[in-house]
């Protein structure tokens, strides 16, 4: 579903990625962890050219995605993302919110769009909110219209970047739960985050980085019980502790 070769990544003299070298295959679950600043969030927003890259090849779903205009909207078509801000539209009801891209990008008329955005807000648990405003909902509501927002352009592929790192500690369990029913029903998921017991729970591998470079890729099992690289030791020994 995606391949990463040889990705790097300058931010002027600064290299932010290291020679990436990734596959995912469809229905794969992969969490990213990492310190701060080790090149996570980059080298997910390379996927849907967020981000652009310098060298190496991106591919999603057999796509190639260039610097063309053409492959960038067909790739992102495919690719559904969830920021840690949750970057909704605030004069937009939930409703709106969800409705909007499928009208906007896949030309669908009103009626369908609200029947898919209804029916994606039944599926987050969170219908109930629609005709609210993203200002009256809590960071925890909000992340999941996000969530659904991004699943009404129906993706073959979705995309987290810390979707919980800025939601006070009792709303982490409503957006990771609404994750593990994805997860459950074989969507194919890359998760940037900290919440280790979710990666535990669902990932089918996770990959370790620091400073722009993949250090270690392995099983939860492997990963969290036995990590090869003092680096990988490290972090966990810090994640862990606080938790």
């Amino acid at each position: 579903m995606i391949t990463m070769a040889g990705v790097e990544k300058w931010y002027g003299a600064f290299q932010a990625l290291h020679n990436i070298d990734i596959s995912v295959r469809k229905g794969e679950k992969i969490v990213l962890c990492g310190p701060s600043g080790s090149g996570k969030s980059t080298l997910i927003r390379c996927i849907n050219h967020l981000e652009t890259y310098e060298k190496g090849e991106i591919r999603v779903g057999g796509i190639l995605l260039g610097h063309q205009s053409k492959t960038i909207d067909a790739v992102r078509r495919e690719v559904g993302m969830v920021f840690q801000q949750f970057n909704l539209f605030p004069h937009l009801t939930v409703l709106q919110n969800c409705m909007l891209a499928p009208m906007k990008a896949l030309r669908l008329g009103k009626a369908e769009a609200e029947a898919r955005a209804r029916q994606l807000l039944e599926r987050v648990k969170i219908s109930e909110q629609a005709e609210k405003y993203p200002a009256q909902l809590s960071g925890g509501q909000q992340q999941r219209v996000a969530i659904a927002r991004a699943l009404c352009m129906r993706p073959k592929v979705m995309l987290f970047d810390e979707p919980t790192s800025a939601l006070d500690p009792e709303m982490v369990k409503e957006v990771l739960d609404t994750m593990i029913d994805l997860a459950r029903e074989g969507m194919t998921m890359i998760c940037v985050t900290h919440e280790m017991g979710f990666a535990r729970q669902v990932a089918d591998r996770v990959i370790f980085m620091a400073s722009g470079a993949i250090v270690e890729e392995a099983s939860p099992v492997e990963f969290f019980s036995n990590p090869k690289h003092e680096r990988t030791r490290k972090f966990l020994g810090e994640i862990l502790g606080r938790h």
